[in-house]
């Protein structure tokens, strides 16, 4: 059972963002005229940051039309809040020209870095959880939100390593970055799920010692299964299969403690028709709708 390591906290600002406790779907290309033609009933939508980071064309127009009719959330991936040298000064400036245009109701980002120099790695690499790392994420998150004029919300990361430098580990580390920023936790489900077996941990106790009470949306995702090289199981977090009925369970148990949250049904690899991942949010509704009725 989650406990949560903090009953009394209040939700933080960004946990009130105005996502609809509702499921969203991340909203492909492939998909813009079927919602703009069938309007399905859709809690949000949610995009990637930087692949509106253009003045015009066309994923902007069916954006806007799209932005008419449902909330939304941005999500970043590239700017690299973890890394050792400062934030892209010209990045987060298209970041808040694009959060000025659609006023998105949440905007995410991940705890991890894919920048070194001038050099851009199109990947979310891990952290070493210390002071040093402790101090230079809260930096860069309050630069972020003060350029935003909002707060964020901070992505737990899916790992497949750990440092030995860490002197924190996970959970305390980003309980510590809410606490001192004052930023909200995007939970990632699947992330918990995929990092505690590729580490050895309990997804349950890893959840008890985040900081629920600052959840502002929920990611739900699938992962594919391969072996390291003794044998055991390695989860590879590629958002390209159904969700995992370890991974429901785990949202079941969230549930229970916080509440009906926003949530995302991510699928980024091996896109499937529109109605199948309909179906993923309609399953989600369901588990909303009853989370609503306990509370």
């Amino acid at each position: 059972m989650i406990t949560s390591n903090d009953h009394s906290a209040p939700r933080t600002q960004a946990a009130h963002a105005g996502l609809p406790p509702r499921a969203g779907l991340g909203l492909k290309t492939g998909h813009f005229q079927q919602v703009l033609g069938a309007r399905p009933d859709i809690g949000f939508f949610e995009v990637h940051a930087e692949n509106y980071m253009v003045d015009g064309g066309p994923f902007h127009h069916f954006l806007s039309l799209i932005r008419q009719q449902y909330p939304l959330s941005l999500h970043g991936v590239g700017l690299s809040i973890g890394a050792e040298g400062p934030l892209d000064a010209q990045h987060l400036k298209r970041l808040a020209a694009l959060i000025e245009r659609y006023q998105p109701h949440s905007f995410s980002e991940h705890l991890a870095w894919s920048t070194h120099g001038p050099v851009f790695l199109n990947d979310l690499l891990p952290l070493a959880y210390d002071a040093p790392t402790l101090n230079r994420v809260c930096e860069h998150i309050d630069q972020v939100q003060n350029r935003l004029r909002r707060p964020m919300l901070l992505e737990n990361p899916a790992t497949y390593l750990a440092f030995q430098r860490s002197t924190l580990d996970e959970p305390e580390f980003i309980a510590e970055v809410i606490r001192r920023s004052g930023c909200g936790l995007l939970l990632d489900i699947n992330n918990v799920y995929v990092s505690c077996i590729n580490h050895q941990r309990d997804p349950l106790a890893y959840l008890d010692s985040l900081p629920l009470h600052a959840v502002g949306e929920i990611h739900l995702a699938g992962f594919a299964e391969d072996s390291d090289s003794l044998g055991d199981r390695l989860l590879i977090d590629d958002h390209g299969a159904p969700i995992d009925q370890a991974v429901w369970a785990l949202y079941q148990k969230v549930l229970e403690y916080i509440g009906p949250m926003a949530t995302l049904i991510e699928r980024d690899n091996n896109v499937p028709a529109f109605n199948v991942l309909l179906a993923e949010a309609r399953q989600a509704d369901v588990l909303l709708r009853r989370a609503g009725g306990r509370s």
